[in-house]
């Protein structure tokens, strides 16, 4: 268990933690109607009625309710004179669509969506925190194979480097 420990920004650690709901990562297919299955790990957090919208990447994601309430309020919070704001404006909030599970946990996500992420079959969902990303399973492997992930996994920046000086060893 987490304890409540405080963290810079006035929150705790286990409000952080409670936070991050998503993990992992899960293969499907969808149907011939354009419908996907929702993992059942991921089910209860997400809710019945949850809100897909189109990502930064040629994905798409998945926000429970309450996190799509939270993550709205942030773009309207922007401000509008700052054409890169309404630009993002314009990405999350008209791509972005309400869907309900069926019994059987599956979901129809609307073709305009599945034709923003290029999502044919083959898909990857993936829990990355406070949402679920939705992928072309050959686009989410290019993703993890990419030269962008190289540079993560190697590329610091002297002014970010949080990395022990080890020079005088």
């Amino acid at each position: 268990m987490v304890e409540n420990v405080p963290c810079s920004d006035e929150t705790t650690v286990s409000e952080k933690a409670d936070a991050l709901m998503f993990m992992g990562q899960f293969s499907h297919s969808l149907d011939e109607k354009g419908r996907l299955i929702i993992p059942s790990k991921y089910r209860d957090e997400l809710g019945r009625e949850f809100v897909v919208a189109a990502g930064y990447d040629t994905c798409l994601y998945a926000y429970s309710k309450a996190e799509w309430q939270r993550f709205a309020a942030e773009i309207e919070e922007l401000p509008e004179k700052s054409r890169l704001n309404r630009m993002k404006r314009r990405r999350f909030l008209s791509s972005a669509t309400d869907v309900e599970m069926d019994r059987q946990g599956r979901v129809l996500i609307p073709g305009f969506l599945r034709d923003a992420a290029k999502i044919d079959k083959d898909i990857v969902i993936a829990g990355i925190g406070r949402k679920l990303e939705i992928w072309d399973k050959g686009l989410w492997e290019e993703s993890l194979n990419s030269e962008e992930m190289e540079a993560i996994a190697g590329g610091y920046d002297e002014e970010d480097d949080d990395r022990p000086d080890t020079s005088s060893r």
